[in-house]
């Protein structure tokens, strides 16, 4: 497996994403995101989804040329318009618009309509940990869980993220997907021949499967059962009510490169602890609760893997699959 520096890996991304239609900031924007997945141990986020990203730009299910633009705003609300284009630019609009908002009013909340796939849901939320705010990332996707009680497959697998800023340490970084195990997850299962285990996903007869296309084709199973389903109806409701989006299954999957422009939908909110509690009774609380949850030696803080990762691939760079990193030299020209 080759060993590809995150400097080289962003090139490659880049000019990939470039050569398929997407305008200069566009790619810059979600080759950006996808390296930060791989350097963060999210392979399945990562540049494995540029085939996918370059075959959906070059065959219109997402417009490279699209610029994202405010649509409608009041108060601390504000709703961005992606355009159709890839999520990643329309979600750093979103955010910055959020994070303004919320240092004016002490909270806001900023949707994305007309989007895309928006990788790892915690990536969006690192700039309101840096400006010292707590954030919450929110984004439906393709229809592949069913509602509770239902077999036929409605939600997407809905990632909820959360971020947590500390005074003198890495923000507190919770991040996932409502499903057992996040979608992407098959994706690398199925193009490297793998089997997945048990209780992941269905066929499309509604069977547990071990072979990850079926479960692409069928659905996945939610996180615990009912209640992970009802979580992912609150997130399905979050980005499309309140934005316009569309819903889960009335997007066509990410896994084929024909089909509709999805046209999911984000939402952020941004809250500034400064409005609230205050900033050192904030401090003092999260402090607390850290302090008494390490008291268990075996209890690992969320974030600090991926952080500990990212330090290590800004150094060694990471380990790209041979197979991929030809497709992304011959997608890159």
């Amino acid at each position: 497996m080759p060993q590809v520096s995150l400097e080289q890996l962003h090139d490659l991304a880049h000019r990939a994403l470039a050569r398929a239609g997407a305008h200069p900031d566009l790619a810059a924007a979600t080759a950006k995101a996808l390296v930060y997945a791989d350097a963060s141990g999210l392979s399945s986020h990562g540049v494995a989804r540029i085939p996918q990203y370059a075959a959906h730009l070059k065959n219109g299910r997402a417009d490279g040329s699209a610029r994202p633009k405010i649509a409608a705003a009041k108060g601390g609300a504000v709703l961005v318009d992606a355009g159709s284009g890839l999520a990643f630019e329309a979600c750093a609009l979103a955010v910055h618009e959020a994070i303004r908002r919320a240092r004016d009013l002490g909270v806001a909340y900023a949707g994305v309509t007309n989007s895309h796939h928006f990788g790892v849901a915690g990536y969006h939320l690192e700039a309101v940990g840096a400006a010292g705010f707590v954030g919450m990332a929110f984004g439906n996707s393709p229809a592949a869980m069913p509602a509770a009680g239902g077999s036929r497959p409605i939600f997407g697998t809905n990632p909820i993220a959360a971020i947590f800023p500390r005074p003198h340490a890495a923000p507190l970084l919770i991040d996932l997907s409502l499903s057992e195990v996040a979608r992407g997850k098959l994706m690398i299962a199925a193009k490297e021949g793998k089997p997945i285990p048990l209780g992941w996903a269905l066929d499309k007869a509604g069977r547990p499967t071990t072979d990850p296309k079926a479960g692409l084709e069928g659905s996945m199973l939610p996180l615990g059962g009912a209640k992970g389903a009802m979580l992912a109806l609150v997130v399905e409701l979050l980005v499309t009510a309140l934005t316009g989006a569309a819903i889960g299954f009335e997007a066509t999957s990410f896994f084929v490169d024909t089909g509709n422009r999805p046209r999911l939908g984000q939402a952020f909110l941004v809250i500034d602890p400064v409005a609230l509690s205050g900033r050192v009774v904030y401090d003092e609380r999260i402090e607390t609760l850290i302090a008494a949850m390490t008291k268990d030696p075996a209890v690992r803080l969320p974030g600090d893997r991926r952080y500990a990762l990212a330090a290590k691939a800004s150094k060694e760079g990471v380990g790209v699959p041979a197979e991929l990193h030809r497709q992304l030299i011959e997608l890159a020209g």
